[in-house]
């Protein structure tokens, strides 16, 4: 590489990483002023103070809000995660009749626009009395996950060498001790980035739990954003803590994955 485009490349980083810091430095800085303070550009407030924070929490009961949100995330990873997992096993492994039509109908999921699947969902899970509760968004969610989380694991388990399961085989380990034994510690990078895509996919789900978790006790912490936006759309201040309060879990465990989530990513692209 030349030190021309060295230097090139480093200049992109610094931009890209500038329009992510600058925005998210503007919005603590303005969290920081007093409720109701007027607020232009990006400056250090005068009065530094977490009163934002606390209104915001009280107000908009976050605590509540995030507990929901808390429940649909551990209903939905790992649960998508195991249907994942054994989907792309199959897929990868074994054969069957009729398994590349069914794997072909599968990917369809991802062409099928978000929006149209709403509406049948809600009147599926109004039948059998689903509506209003958690369990219809972890349902729902763990559904529309499978398509790329079949696709995602098929990927992963194609890429290992046929030697392992032949080698597994020849020692009498079955389907069983194959897949949890053997080939799961060897995709675990994988795993663990699916895992964090579902959590940041389910956190941020904002339509389905609008339609289908309608009591203001049962929203999650986007839903209850949107409302409070709506609510205090003058108060810069406590709209710019209440956006903190919700995206604090995203980043809190992106940071905390982020090595496995990257290696992840990385080990997908070189395979593939």
């Amino acid at each position: 590489m030349s030190r021309t485009d060295h230097l090139t490349g480093r200049a992109l980083l610094a931009l890209f990483c500038a329009g992510v810091l600058i925005p998210f430095a503007a919005l603590v800085l303005t969290a920081l002023n007093p409720p109701g303070t007027p607020v232009s550009g990006l400056a250090w407030p005068k009065d530094p103070t977490l009163e934002s924070f606390s209104q915001a929490w009280s107000v908009a009961a976050f605590g509540t809000l995030l507990a929901n949100s808390a429940f649909v995330v551990l209903g939905v990873v790992p649960l998508a995660l195991l249907c994942a997992v054994l989907a792309g096993f199959a897929f990868a492994t074994m054969e069957f009749r009729g398994k590349n039509l069914v794997f072909g109908l599968l990917l369809l999921g991802l062409t099928l626009p978000y929006e149209a699947a709403v509406v049948p969902l809600y009147y599926d899970l109004q039948s059998v009395g689903l509506v209003n509760t958690p369990i219809a968004v972890v349902l729902a969610l763990v559904g529309l996950y499978m398509p790329f989380g079949a696709f995602w694991m098929r990927q992963q388990f194609a890429s290992l060498p046929v030697e392992l399961r032949e080698a597994a085989a020849l020692d009498g380990a079955g389907d069983r001790i194959l897949l949890w034994k053997v080939l799961v510690p060897c995709v675990r990078p994988g795993i663990t980035t699916l895992g964090l895509l579902y959590f940041l996919w389910a956190w941020n789900q904002f339509l389905l739990t609008l339609i289908l978790l309608q009591s203001p006790d049962k929203r999650t912490a986007p839903a209850g954003l949107a409302f409070f936006v709506g609510a205090h759309s003058t108060d810069v201040p406590m709209l710019a803590a209440a956006t903190l309060i919700v995206v604090a879990p995203v980043v809190v465990v992106y940071l905390c994955f982020q090595r496995s989530f990257i290696a992840g990513m990385v080990s997908g692209a070189v395979k593939g």
